[in-house]
């Protein structure tokens, strides 16, 4: 893969270097984004700032595995899912797999909502859902995972990701529904 020109490479490199001032300005510039993607997923404000500070533990331990291949931000997103989806895990988070052979569901890719309902509304209601749906949902709408992708991250089948996903998005459609006509009313 052809390396991406990156905006903070010097710091990177110096941070490849063990320099502790370029690892503080390189958590300093992506902290906040990260503490955000870790809140997400542990919906807990000091739980996500313990996940986040691990992340970027693990991040400078790991740097020099760092290719350029993405831009830097995304490989440090990367392992900040990782590390909140870890915490969950350890933390005995019910992942339960479905066969294969019982469930087989034709993906529905309709995602339509009423356009009076905002993206926050929306991201308030995932928080609501039960964690493997709430999991499922925020790396496929939000992060962009794919269900091989996401099968291999939560210790899960594809079958089951597809399965969580459209659970997921039918009790989201109904909270939805539910503020929806609460709003007209």
């Amino acid at each position: 893969m052809k390396p991406t020109k990156q905006l903070h490479q010097t710091i990177i490199n110096q941070c490849k270097n063990n320099d502790a001032k370029a690892q503080m300005q390189l958590y300093n510039l992506y902290c906040k984004a990260m503490f955000l993607i870790a809140y997400r997923y542990v919906k807990d404000r000091f739980l996500a700032e313990d996940v986040m500070q691990d992340a970027f533990i693990k991040a400078f331990k790991n740097i020099d595995t760092y290719k350029n291949e993405v831009a830097f931000g995304a490989w440090l997103k990367r392992i900040v899912i990782n590390q909140s989806i870890d915490y969950l895990k350890k933390n005995k988070l019910d992942l339960v797999s479905i066969n294969d052979e019982i469930i087989t569901i034709t993906e529905d890719e309709n995602w339509q909502i009423d356009c009076e309902i905002s993206a926050d509304e929306i991201v308030d209601k995932i928080k609501l859902l039960k964690e493997k749906y709430r999991l499922v949902l925020s790396l496929y709408l939000i992060e962009g995972y794919d269900h091989q992708e996401i099968a291999q991250v939560l210790n899960i089948t594809e079958n089951t990701s597809r399965t969580n996903l459209l659970r997921g998005k039918k009790l989201l459609r109904e909270q939805l529904k539910d503020t929806s006509y609460a709003a007209r009313y």
